[in-house]
C-alpha cells in the first residue's frame, strides 16, 4: 500500500514537473499598444524569455505606439508603463499575450502614468 501510494505522488509530481515544462518552453508572441493624443510619452516594458526578464524604455514624439515581442520561455509577469509629459493628453495602453484577452490602462492629465500588467 505504501508503495503505491509513493508510486502515485511521484506520478503527480512528474506530471505536474511535465505541464510547468511544456508551459515555460512554449513560444508565445506579445503584442504591446498605446494610443492616444498625448505627446511625448515615455514607454516602459517588460518580459520574460529564457535569459530571465528583459526591459526596454524609450519616449516617442507621437502616438500610436506598437511592439511585438516573440519569446520562449515566458512566465506570467512582466509590465508596460506609460508615463505623459506636462503637456497632458490621453493615452491608453494594452498588452495581449497570444490571443488572450488584453490587459489595458489610461492615463489622463499632465504628468500622468497607467500601467498594464497582470498578464
Amino acid at each position: 500500500m505504501l508503495l503505491v501510494l509513493v508510486l502515485l505522488v511521484a506520478g503527480g509530481c512528474a506530471a505536474l514537473f511535465a505541464a510547468f515544462s511544456n508551459e515555460v518552453s512554449k513560444t508565445v508572441t506579445v503584442r504591446y499598444a498605446v494610443t492616444g493624443d498625448a505627446r511625448d510619452v515615455t514607454i516602459a516594458y517588460s518580459f520574460w524569455n529564457d535569459d530571465g526578464i528583459s526591459s526596454r524604455s524609450e519616449t516617442v514624439a507621437t502616438l500610436p505606439w506598437r511592439k511585438t515581442v516573440t519569446t520562449k520561455g515566458f512566465l506570467k509577469g512582466g509590465s508596460l508603463l506609460i508615463s505623459l509629459s506636462g503637456s497632458g493628453g490621453t493615452a491608453t495602453c494594452s498588452v495581449t499575450v497570444d490571443n488572450d484577452s488584453p490587459k489595458t490602462a489610461t492615463a489622463t492629465g499632465p504628468s500622468a502614468a497607467a500601467t498594464c500588467s497582470g498578464f
